[in-house]
């Protein structure tokens, strides 16, 4: 019995690892149809949205098999309820790249307003907390997972300092107005795809040692 349970176990693992992969493509995706201008990257990024939906719906359902069939305790709880979390992450994840990518395609059909330096710069950390996350929720990392939240706030700068940048577009020019805001919305979205890492690099300290750091101050000593 012990022995099946852990094989379960290790397909729930095997099921989130592979959701990440599809939606760190996506972002990935999604980031390079703005950066070279292809419309159909973007379309390819809304197309696959719904292999990420189902991917969450069989995780879930196999997070309350477990729950329900074998009466886990202790760290085998937290990581089950932890990844029915995680699961709601990468979801959310996954719409904000489809939510990148409809902002795209209009404005590929304008000329471009301004050089991409700041987006893709926020995007590649953005990115990088995504990969790192997961990576410390594989090998139960929680240094790893501590450095991802703490560069949550270098995202929130950036985002910050895109829409300051992009206010000033549009007071100069009303012409503007339209490429700017698709642009803030690209960066607010990517700032929230840093969060949801976040939220999953707190849930690795929570499997690892018990212990809720959600709604403290980032930085804090995880012993």
């Amino acid at each position: 019995m012990e022995r099946h349970f852990e094989q379960q176990l290790g397909v729930l693992r095997k099921n989130l690892i592979q959701m990440a992969s599809v939606v760190e493509t996506a972002i990935s995706n999604a980031v390079k149809s703005l950066t070279e201008r292809n419309s159909d990257l973007a379309r390819s990024v809304m197309a696959h949205d719904e292999q990420v939906d189902e991917l969450e719906l069989e995780i879930d359902k196999q997070c309350v098999d477990l729950l329900a069939l074998q009466q886990p305790m202790a760290v085998d709880l937290r990581f089950i309820t932890s990844a029915m979390k995680i699961t709601n992450n990468l979801e959310r994840m996954g719409d904000l790249a489809v939510n990148i990518a409809e902002r795209v395609i209009p404005l590929n059909q304008e000329p471009q307003l301004k050089p991409l330096i700041d987006i893709p710069m926020m995007a590649n950390i953005a990115q990088t907390m995504v990969k790192d996350s997961i990576d410390a929720f594989v090998n139960r990392d929680t240094a790893l997972a501590q450095s991802v939240y703490q560069r949550d706030s270098t995202v929130d700068a950036l985002n910050d300092q895109i829409f300051r940048e992009l206010l000033t577009y549009m007071m100069e020019e009303p012409g503007n107005i339209t490429r700017a805001v698709h642009l803030m919305f690209i960066s607010r979205h990517l700032e929230r795809i840093a969060d949801h890492s976040t939220n999953i690099a707190e849930e690795v300290v929570y499997i690892v040692k018990g212990k809720v750091v959600k709604h403290r101050k980032y930085g804090m000593s995880e012993s």
